[in-house]
């Protein structure tokens, strides 16, 4: 997340917070598409992570990119942790190990999508390359120990990098040393949110699978297709994973608020500061929990609106659904991921096949598949058949739906085109990371160099 949200809008009731989600719906014609992704900087001499300070750190990256971008700083105690583009252009922020994350404006279309992404990508080329600075594209970072990898001096990540350890063993894990891509989405209605986040919910398993990519781990082989998605099995388990209320039918705006209530809060910001708040929960903030120690401590509409952007599900509500279940990946994943959901969810017809595919799908069947993925990818189990089939089945439907959109380029494509790399993946049956881990194996004699050199944008 770029920038934390202040908002003075005092909260009265549970109907205000409800009400916020609710603010978010729009009619169909004004849907959007915001793509974000994260990627790791690397010195091209000898492959170690890219500090924030130096000649050559993060931060001159970020003051070259000001200055070729004309975007704003975003500054935090000092120092600039980020920009942002005027008009709702999209922003750059970092990750707490100096993963570097665009989050995309909201677009018409993946058209638009892709061109954004390539043109951040050529930038951040232009200013890195005189550094002697690479950017990678995986879920994790391949190398590197939690130990090697940077600080980045953003306030709310030491909040979160002291509270981590308390509530799970993979948390910073999480934080340092994994990347990925995600989309975010519109809703219409109340029904229209509820059949978004509960695809998606049952789904993300097998986008985890379509966009596995993170097989190294401390310049090995780990064992698993998707490190990334293994560690968020232990993060932090009160505000991350599936919903089971989501399953339900009658699940709500209210429901989910309802939990986000409960969840432990990370902080509040006050007079520019950042205050740790993860001893209570929102509820208890609303109960008056911090009167007497910070100042104005009547929650704010501010407050809930960055307290919903400290959640981890599988899927996120905020003012739009988030698809969170991808490995960070090559340039071309980069489109994929937009295309696999706004074919699946942006068309009234797909979005109703793929509802009626899964809606007897249960929680504990999910679970189950969402826990065997990081290891076994499209082999893992699925009732009477696998991931493979899933994922096969969601694309056929994917592709009709951006077809059926029918949002053609300058050169007469409509978006299916983009699907192109998944339907490869689908096709050969192996997962990406599969793929890197014989060429690492078979051709580039286990040297971590050429899994770099392949990898690099």
């Amino acid at each position: 997340m770029a920038r934390d949200t202040t908002d003075l809008t005092p909260i009265a009731s549970m109907d205000d917070l409800v009400d916020h989600l609710k603010g978010g719906e729009k009619p169909p014609e004004r849907f959007r598409i915001g793509t974000e992704h994260e990627k790791f900087g690397y010195y091209v001499e000898d492959l170690s992570p890219v500090p924030y300070e130096g000649e050559r750190g993060i931060r001159t990256i970020l003051e070259g990119m000001k200055a070729l971008s004309g975007w704003e700083a975003i500054v935090d105690d000092g120092r600039i942790i980020g920009l942002y583009g005027a008009d709702g252009q999209g922003a750059i922020s970092l990750e707490p190990g100096g993963q570097f994350e665009l989050s995309g404006a909201p677009l018409e279309t993946i058209h638009e999508t892709c061109r954004e992404s390539n043109a951040h990508l050529a930038q951040v080329r232009s200013v890195a390359k005189e550094l002697g600075i690479g950017f990678l594209g995986i879920g994790s970072s391949p190398t590197w120990t939690l130990a090697e990898t940077p600080i980045m001096p953003k306030s709310r990540y030491d909040i979160m990098r002291r509270y981590m350890p308390k509530v799970g063993t993979r948390g910073l894990d999480m934080m340092f040393r994994t990347a990925t891509i995600q989309v975010n989405l519109d809703f219409a209605t109340e029904d229209d949110m509820r059949r978004k986040m509960r695809v998606g919910m049952k789904l993300q398993p097998v986008a985890s699978a379509l966009f596995a990519h993170s097989p190294f781990t401390e310049g090995k082989p780990n064992g698993l297709v998707s490190w990334r998605s293994d560690v968020w099995s232990d993060v932090d388990n009160q505000r991350s994973g599936l919903l089971p209320f989501v399953f339900e039918p009658d699940f709500t705006y209210r429901h989910y608020a309802e939990w986000a209530l409960d969840v432990p809060m990370y902080f509040v910001t006050r007079d520019g500061r950042y205050h740790d708040a993860t001893h209570v929960t929102f509820r208890q903030f609303m109960d008056g929990a911090l009167k007497g120690e910070i100042s104005d401590p009547e929650p704010q509409l501010g407050d809930w609106t960055n307290h919903l952007s400290t959640l981890f599900p599988d899927v996120r509500l905020k003012r739009f659904i988030e698809m969170r279940g991808a490995d960070g990946g090559p340039w071309r994943r980069i489109c994929a991921l937009p295309a696999y959901w706004v074919g699946l969810l942006y068309d009234e017809a797909t979005l109703s096949a793929v509802d009626d595919l899964t809606r007897d799908w249960t929680f504990e069947e999910v679970s189950s598949m969402r826990a065997a993925v990081p290891r076994e990818g499209f082999r893992a189990k699925f009732r009477d058949g696998e991931v493979l089939d899933l994922a096969r089945e969601t694309l056929k439907l994917a592709r009709k739906g951006l077809i059926n959109r029918g949002r053609i380029n300058d050169e007469g494509n409509d978006e299916s085109f983009f699907l192109a790399p998944l339907e490869e993946v689908a096709a050969r049956g192996t997962t990406s990371a599969e793929e890197l881990v014989r060429l690492y194996e078979e051709q580039w004699d286990r040297s971590m160099p050429r899994v770099f050199k392949h990898l690099s944008y």
